[in-house]
Parts: structure tokens; sequence; C-alpha cells
């Protein structure tokens, strides 16, 4: 759905795709299914992960908080941050966010958990925060919401219609 997307507002298929939390890098194998030429660059703070997998997936070390010191090029058609933001900080959390945005030159697909959510299980290290925190974020970043945790560049704000746009 994120590669679909985000090739309906870009009006071609991606070329490259940034992971940032990416773990071992599992989103990249399902990308390059879909996109066999795709780049991959997956950036994860786990030492283990890099170590293991970096060289033949293409990850980098560094966390969230990390992306405004990291030189990671860019733009990215395809940014992903999928269950790492409801882990940091504040500091970092703001910090990152105008960073990645400066990354995404298509979409970013934000998967967060946030405080309005039902959650069972493990809540160690969460910060929940309200819905509405990562909305005003996102859009001081000059991220424009098109729903399903997907959110466009900047420069491409005026692209979806009225009614896609999260309000």
């Amino acid at each position: 759905m994120a590669v679909a997307v985000t090739e309906r507002f870009l009006g071609c298929s991606i070329r490259n795709v940034l992971d940032v939390g990416c773990g071992e890098g599992r989103w990249r194998s399902e990308l390059r299914r879909l996109r066999p030429r795709l780049g991959y660059l997956g950036v994860e703070p786990s030492g283990y992960a890099v170590e293991r997998f970096g060289r033949r997936r293409n990850l980098v070390r560094g966390g969230f908080g990390d992306l405004p010191d990291l030189d990671l090029g860019g733009p990215f058609d395809l940014v992903v941050c999928a269950d790492v933001l409801h882990y940091v900080d504040d500091r970092e959390l703001v910090a990152g966010t105008r960073a990645l945005a400066g990354l995404v030159g298509g979409a970013a697909y934000l998967e967060v958990l946030t405080s309005a959510e039902p959650i069972e299980g493990d809540r160690r290290g969460l910060r929940l925060r309200p819905p509405a925190r990562y909305e005003r974020l996102f859009r001081a970043a000059g991220l424009t919401g098109v729903g399903c945790h997907l959110w466009l560049a900047a420069d491409m704000a005026d692209l979806p219609a009225a009614l896609e746009r999260r309000r």
C-alpha cells in the first residue's frame, strides 16, 4: 500500500527507499520483490543488526535522533519509519522528524502507536503521545497527511484532493 500510494502521487515507480529504524532490514526483501531495481538504505541503532546484515542489506548505524547528523543523501521517494516513533524521547522526536522530512522526496510511511490505541501486552519503553501531537509535529515539518500513515513531502502538498488530505 505504501508503495502504491507513493507511486500514485509521484506519477512513476519508486526508485529508492530510506528505512529508519529498519532492524535487520526486513522491509528490503518485500520492497525488492515489488521493485527489483529499487535502491534501499536502512538506518538502525543496533550494532548487532548493522554488523550482521549491514553490508548485505545496505544498513548503516544510527537512530532516529541521529538523522540530523547522518549523511544519507536523498531525497528518497519513500521513507519508512515503522514502529519507531513511540519509543523515542521528545527531543529526538522533534529533531529527527525535521531531518526525516528533509529526506522525503515523495512520501513517508510513519506508522506509530498513540495514546488513542488500545494496547495489550508489553508497554515497556512506549511513549504514547496523543495523535494530535504527531499531526502537529509532522505538519510543522512540512508533511501533508493522506491517510494510512502516509505523509507527502512539502513540495507535493497541493497534489492530494481536498478529501484525501488529513485534517
